[in-house]
């Protein structure tokens, strides 16, 4: 029964995320004139819905994405509130507003993380035994600035580059004592478990509004450049596709996430919820960001594929036909459909196993 509850808690996170970035679609659509079919929660058959105006609301059985179907998206249509009918720019908002809602759903929600939890600080806390970055000279409450000429921002920066990145080759970090910029290099140590420099971070900092407003923006930038250094890493083959997560595998870690919620809170319900609902943030923030990053790559079906033949017609001023652009974003959501059984598969194969 736990193991249900923790299900339909993920998938309702799962679906407010995609109801966020389907709303941006839809506020941008009406804003513009655009009738819209339908709006949608969930893929399959809708088992609640309603009619307002030209627009059907509805809820469909599977809660895992949405739609926002417009007139004249995929076909061309006499009508002044067709897409097809609007203005280039005014197509391009409606298509990026989608991701851009991603982005400012995942700041609004760093900024309740961050305002409750505190920020990330790159701060140096205590070393390991033989730790190389101590023999090196880095001292405990130095604020690591670069990591190998990456500026760092917050101390889990450094810990995906140590992840990927490093090979026992030698590591140069840059920090700030007491407002004195010095640089340290240094060979990490290889153990069991990777190449480690021997440093654990000082911990969570809270600060002023500022602060809070400040270092959301700064958790919203590492998402983003998470995905981009994913995407990186995924090309270069440093990952392989056996490391992706799907819809299946991101709600089995969810679950798991809330499992470990209860057991930190060592039988207090109180805490076990108010752990939950943190944790629950965290993964949102993380989802939004990565669904607003992964909608702008430039792949048909996506919207970034849209909004790149959007920019083509506006810098050149010619429209590619609806029906070829139809193809070609039926082609990409086939090939999106593959890679999503792939994944999927591989989570299934995790979960069992």
């Amino acid at each position: 029964m736990s193991t249900i509850i923790n299900v339909i808690i993920a998938l309702l996170v799962f679906s407010a995320i995609i109801f966020f970035h389907e709303l941006g679609h839809f506020l941008l659509a009406k804003k513009n004139g655009i009738y819209v079919n339908e709006f949608a929660i969930g893929m399959g058959p809708a088992f609640f819905s309603f009619q307002k105006k030209e627009t059907k609301y509805s809820i469909r059985a599977i809660p895992m994405g949405g739609f926002c179907a417009m007139l004249g998206e995929d076909e061309a249509v006499e009508d002044e509130h067709s897409f097809s009918a609007k203005s280039v720019w005014a197509r391009l908002s409606v298509v990026v507003a989608g991701p851009v809602f991603n982005f400012i759903l995942a700041f609004l929600l760093a900024l309740i993380l961050i305002g409750v939890c505190g920020y990330d600080a790159p701060k140096v806390g205590v070393f390991s035994e033989n730790s190389p970055a101590k023999e090196a000279g880095v001292e405990e409450g130095d604020i690591i600035t670069e990591f190998n000429g990456h500026r760092i921002y917050n101390f889990r920066e450094i810990l995906v580059y140590m992840q990927f990145e490093q090979s026992g080759d030698e590591i140069t970090l840059r920090v700030d004592r007491n407002g004195n910029e010095l640089e340290y290099s240094f060979t990490p140590e290889k153990t069991e478990n990777g190449y480690k420099m021997g440093i654990a971070s000082a911990g969570y900092e809270k600060g002023n509004a500022l602060d809070v407003v400040k270092y959301s923006a700064l958790e919203l930038r590492y998402q983003v450049k998470t995905v981009f250094l994913s995407l990186k890493y995924l090309f270069t083959g440093k990952v392989g596709i056996k490391n992706m997560s799907g819809p299946v595998g991101i709600v089995s870690m969810m679950s798991d996430t809330i499992n470990q919620a209860k057991e930190s809170a060592g039988g207090d319900a109180g805490i076990a919820v108010i752990n939950i609902v943190i944790n629950m943030i965290n993964f949102a923030v993380l989802l939004s960001a990565n669904l607003g990053v992964m909608n702008l790559l430039p792949f048909p079906a996506l919207d970034g594929g849209k909004t790149l033949l959007l920019l083509v017609e506006g810098i050149f001023r010619k429209k590619l036909p609806i029906e070829k652009e139809a193809a070609i974003n039926m082609v990409g959501f086939m090939l999106l459909i593959g890679l999503m059984v792939i994944v999927m598969f591989q989570d299934v194969i995790k979960i069992i196993h």
